[in-house]
This record gives structure tokens, C-alpha cells and sequence, in this order.
């Protein structure tokens, strides 16, 4: 659903089907799991897990939480990106670009030392078909 937000709590037609090719976890991606908004969000910071997944005990419950908690979902690009409103924890308020192998906090392609983005800017943003994803937008 390129460029139309989700409704509040509703989960895109492809959540519950996506088999992402990084996805390094021994436990399945479970689609259907009640999603755990009451939980805090996991990263601070981007992690590319298809470079650094290497302890499944450690990292396995991580890749789960990034998808499953603390977020609401706002929408997708491709049949494994999901773009993600973090509403608890240290990234409150700020959105994340949930990938195949790797998650990061949205960033304009403004100057370096700019303050960090909002969902506003991030929704401008992605109205206009400005940013790194809108060379690869699958309609």
C-alpha cells in the first residue's frame, strides 16, 4: 500500500504472508501473534541483521520485538518493507523503516547536524515521493 497510510491498527494485506530473505531467526515470522504495543521498542540505533546475527539466544527474541513491539504499523513500499510508528521506549514518536535484513529510524535527506525528523516530516516526505525508497516503489 504505497502512499496511503494504514487505518489505526490494521495490518497490511502482505504482514502475515512476507518471507524475507534475511530473515535469521530459527522461529518463524509468526503474522498472526498479537502485536505488543504496551512493550518498548527495541533499537536506538539501526541494525543490520543480516551482517551481524551471530547468537540466536540474543538476537532472536530482538528481530521478533523490532516487528512486534511497541509500534504501530503505517504502511509498506514492497512485499518485505513496513514503515512503523515507534510508540513506546527511547524512539517514541519517531518512525522506522522495518527492511529485509536491516531496520533504521527514518532520516530526510536533509543536512547532517538537522534535527532529528518527525512523523510529520517522514509523512511529507513519503506524500511527495521524496527519499531513498521512492527510486524502488512498487505502486
Amino acid at each position: 500500500m504505497a502512499h496511503a497510510l494504514l487505518p489505526l491498527g490494521r495490518l497490511p494485506e502482505n504482514w502475515q504472508s512476507w518471507k524475507a530473505d534475511c530473515w535469521l531467526s530459527p522461529e518463524p515470522f509468526d503474522g498472526t501473534a498479537v502485536r505488543k504495543f504496551t512493550e518498548p521498542f527495541p533499537l536506538e540505533e539501526e541494525w543490520q541483521w543480516e551482517y551481524d546475527y551471530y547468537d540466536d539466544d540474543e538476537h532472536s527474541p530482538l528481530l521478533h520485538g523490532i516487528y512486534q513491539n511497541g509500534s504501530v504499523l503505517l504502511g509498506g513500499n514492497r512485499d518485505c518493507e513496513f514503515w512503523v510508528l515507534v510508540g513506546t521506549g527511547t524512539q517514541r514518536g519517531r518512525v522506522w523503516w522495518l527492511g529485509d535484513g536491516c531496520v533504521a529510524p527514518y532520516a530526510d535527506a536533509g543536512e547532517e547536524g538537522e534535527p532529528e525528523t518527525d512523523f510529520v516530516a517522514w509523512f511529507q516526505d513519503w506524500q511527495a515521493d521524496r527519499g531513498w525508497w521512492s527510486r524502488h516503489l512498487d505502486g
